[in-house]
């Protein structure tokens, strides 16, 4: 009796000393996922889908991300699980069947497979949960949770039980573990070891785009504590100031506003590394009459953030850099103006579609200003318009994009002349509403040339 009591007691504290762990980051309704498990399945086509998350780095200085669309339809964050959807299926021939009579539904089932715990290696990464922790169904919200050991022959009796299934598994495409797993079941079955998998990307993709009121919540946290940061550096921004000891003032700003990392490489570009425009070095010293182009964000809990504002250095636009600024800002107004949802193309530079944001914004720079030669400004913008915008920064999507409500999406035109040091671009993040209109998640941060020099004397 003593010794089952004290059994509890420790079992009942590591359900608690456990919880935090599976629950770092802010997760939304196990509902929610279970739900999006069931809309993966609808698109199998009578298929099994096995995903895999990201495996623990081999180093404690590598960073740890899950992936993308496992986070998605489980919300889990630990490394190394594997999901199991499968999905219905009427009339499966059973093996050895000869008649009608022997054929059987499949029915929809979902598993969530835990690896093996090292509990050496805890002692330097943390305590994990595996498929006996006590409450580990109430912390993953999975229907079924075994061990990672079970995956192969669950597999295997799955397809022994139709082998046309060998055709209709799907999973992440570059996957490691699931070229493996397939490889092994395959010669268990007595069957080509090179047998492959269906993307499933193509079918998360699908939806992914259009976010549910839980995920706006989280992307609304990641651009309130980006705009936080993007202001603490126009406040920073003085000659003499380093591009680098920006991007770490930005960085603890992220982390106060409760962000776990930067959504991507920070770009602090002053002078001539405004017009550069994946400049991460961030090293140089910077100088009175600068422009200063920063594009930096923060993720919350996974969702990004990205933001792209462009400063004077000493406070105050020259005559040019204003001239410069007000063209990208109106061609970003001109993108918005030319919003209609359901219509409304992204990335599609097809000067003959008029449904083209991108069209829009490039009409505006191209017959707005000049260069130094008397020539237009169109050709100093390099890049498209936007991207879609979630779980990762550029989330997937078949591009030209049409816009529809619950989509998030970029409107970042630019502007680099190198001639002139001078690199401008200016990046908003919008939310398609319900109502299909543009909703600007960047809405609390200065747009215009004025509003940025109060800001950057702290007004």
């Amino acid at each position: 009796m003593c010794r089952f009591l004290r059994f509890s007691c420790i079992a009942a504290i590591l359900a608690i000393s456990l919880a935090p762990l599976a629950h770092s980051l802010e997760r939304q309704a196990s509902s929610v996922y279970h739900a999006r498990r069931v809309a993966l399945a609808a698109k199998l086509h009578g298929g099994v889908a096995v995903l895999f998350a990201a495996e623990e780095p081999a180093l404690d200085f590598m960073p740890y991300r899950q992936d993308e669309d496992f986070y998605y339809l489980t919300g889990w964050n630990e490394p190394g699980a594997a999901l199991l959807i499968v999905a219905d299926a009427g009339q499966v021939q059973t093996a050895g069947a000869q008649t009608a009579d022997a054929q059987t539904p499949r029915t929809y089932k979902e598993i969530l497979f835990l690896p093996t715990r090292d509990l050496r290696m805890e002692k330097y990464t943390g305590a994990k949960l595996d498929a006996v922790s006590p409450g580990v169904a109430e912390a993953t919200g999975v229907d079924a949770v075994q061990p990672m050991t079970e995956l192969p022959a669950v597999l295997n009796r799955l397809i022994d039980s139709d082998r046309r299934l060998l055709r209709n598994v799907w999973a992440q495409p570059e996957s490691a573990q699931a070229k493996a797993l397939m490889g092994f079941t395959a010669v268990t079955l007595g069957q080509d070891a090179n047998a492959s998998t269906r993307d499933a990307t193509t079918l998360t993709q699908q939806l992914r785009v259009v976010k549910d009121a839980g995920e706006i919540a989280l992307l609304r946290k990641a651009a309130a504590a980006s705009i936080e940061a993007q202001r603490v550096m126009m406040r920073a921004a003085k000659p003499g100031v380093t591009e680098r000891a920006l991007a770490g003032k930005m960085t603890a700003a992220w982390f106060e506003g409760g962000c776990e990392r930067v959504a991507y490489a920070p770009i602090v570009g002053s002078g001539i590394n405004s017009t550069t425009l994946h400049y991460s070095e961030n090293t140089r010293t910077l100088e009175d009459g600068d422009i200063l182009l920063v594009d930096a964000a923060c993720e919350y809990s996974m969702y990004a953030s990205d933001i792209t504002r462009t400063v004077p250095v000493n406070g105050h636009f020259t005559a040019r850099q204003r001239e410069i600024y007000n063209i990208v800002l109106g061609a970003q107004q001109a993108a918005i103006d030319a919003f209609v949802a359901g219509k409304s193309k992204i990335n599609d530079r097809d000067r003959r579609d008029p449904d083209s944001l991108d069209n829009a914004a490039y009409n505006y720079i191209n017959t707005h200003g000049k260069d130094l030669h008397g020539q237009p400004l169109g050709q100093y913008w390099l890049h498209g318009l936007g991207h879609m915008m979630g779980i990762d920064v550029h989330d997937p999507a078949d591009y030209p994009a049409v816009l529809k409500p619950g989509m998030v999406f970029t409107i970042e035109p630019g502007v680099y002349i190198p001639e002139e040091k001078l690199g401008v671009r200016i990046e908003c993040d919008f939310l398609v509403g319900a109502d299909g209109k543009l909703i600007d998640l960047d809405a609390a941060l200065p747009h215009t040339a004025e509003d940025i020099e109060a800001a950057m004397q702290g007004k």
